[in-house]
């Protein structure tokens, strides 16, 4: 199943959450000022407030007022930003996408990885690790400088592993011996896009993957 959150519900809820912040910094505000007037309603007369002083709070009175206005318009430009992005990222589902981590997904589809080196191996081995740092599966690949990798979530004991997020990793030597990195990209097919701490999240194959790590999209074959 798909699922969008539309950009009317991301400003409904950026909204809620500017009334509510807005309301504590109103509830802090009004404090400020009672302290302000209660103050000079009691001062003594034969004593009263220093003209400094007083022009000093007026100065504090000032400047709540101003964090105050500033704060809302941060607030609501960051809202419409989210929402916009939203709304672009929302043109991703359905399509396969690669991202700039060796992190990827196991549901009911296989995780999948993308690999390339910067010149030819002659041994590869791909070793699966779950969220723990387990090693949960271990693979021999062909030769060659770049390749796809497929996991089915099937272990060395025949046994499913459960849904969730793995990490691969590469051990590729050459024809002498020594070791050649490799750069590993997770691939998975896009099917939500939602909203985290002002960040666009994408869904893929039962995880999210930040919209900032998203190095293509392409059509599906």
């Amino acid at each position: 199943m798909t699922t969008v959150t539309s950009a009317t519900q991301q400003q409904n809820l950026s909204a809620s959450a500017g009334q509510a912040a807005a309301s504590i910094t109103g509830a802090d505000f009004n404090m400020f000022l009672k302290l302000l007037t209660t103050q000079m309603q009691n001062q003594d007369p034969l004593d009263p407030m220093d003209t400094s002083e007083y022009t000093q709070q007026l100065v504090q009175y000032s400047q709540v007022e101003q964090s105050m206005q500033q704060t809302g318009v941060l607030r609501d430009i960051l809202g419409r930003l989210t929402a916009a992005d939203m709304a672009q990222a929302s043109g991703f589902i359905g399509r396969e996408a690669q991202f700039d981590s060796n992190v990827a997904g196991l549901s009911e589809s296989p995780a999948q990885w993308s690999y390339s080196l910067p010149r030819e191996a002659s041994s590869i081995t791909a070793t699966v690790k779950d969220s723990a740092g387990r090693t949960i599966a271990t693979r021999v690949l062909d030769a060659g400088d770049e390749g796809r990798f497929s996991w089915d979530g099937t272990q060395p004991t025949g046994a499913a592993a459960p849904q969730g997020a793995y990490t691969l990793t590469i051990e590729a030597l050459d024809s002498n011996g020594d070791a050649v990195p490799a750069e590993i990209r997770s691939l998975g097919v896009v099917d939500s896009v939602t909203s985290a701490s002002g960040s666009v999240m994408l869904g893929v194959n039962g995880i999210e993957m930040p919209s900032s790590a998203l190095i293509s999209v392409t059509s599906r074959s």
